[in-house]
């Protein structure tokens, strides 16, 4: 199976993130590349006309090839830069994922948890009230679970209020 290059799966949101921030320098890098080959373009085409103007062919002729060869490489920085602004943006938005998936929450350790917390021996069924247990078990876990989603969306509020970016 091949694995594609803006394909985040086996990542962490760290890791992924520092995937995707390195893309993003390859991108900034091929911008400046083509913002160069412009200029270079243009001062060929200013020469082709030069050349016309003073009468001389031979010299037009050598320039406008020139010309052509740099405006090759405009397109295929053109074509590079465009594929690196696709990719980014794919693996941005497969970012959410990503992280919802690094949370997710284990259910049969959370019911070991749950019975550790409930001063009980994880897997013993032999005791007088296993049978009332056995029925609690899903109302209590729904509202651990509750508690749990409480504690990390507070958890996650907090720590964007003080570490915020500046973007």
């Amino acid at each position: 199976m091949e694995i594609k290059p803006d394909d985040l799966v086996g990542m962490n949101v760290a890791a992924a993130k520092e995937y995707i921030f390195h893309h993003i320098a390859a991108l900034k890098l091929a911008e400046k590349d083509r913002d160069g080959l412009l200029a270079e373009l243009d001062k060929w085409e200013k020469r082709v006309e030069l050349a016309r103007s003073r009468g001389a062919p031979d010299l037009a002729a050598e320039a406008e090839q020139e010309a052509g060869r740099i405006r090759a490489k405009v397109e295929d920085m053109a074509a590079e830069i465009a594929y690196l602004r696709v990719k980014i943006e794919k693996m941005r938005k497969s970012l959410p994922a990503l992280a919802a998936r690094e949370r997710s929450v284990d259910p049969d350790l959370l019911e070991q948890e749950l019975l550790i917390a409930l001063g009980k021996n994880p897997g013993d069924e032999t005791t007088a009230g296993a049978s009332v247990d056995r029925g609690f078990k899903a109302v209590e876990a729904d509202a651990a679970l509750e508690a749990l989603k409480a504690k990390m969306s507070g958890a996650r509020t907090g720590g964007e209020q003080g570490g915020g970016n500046a973007s």
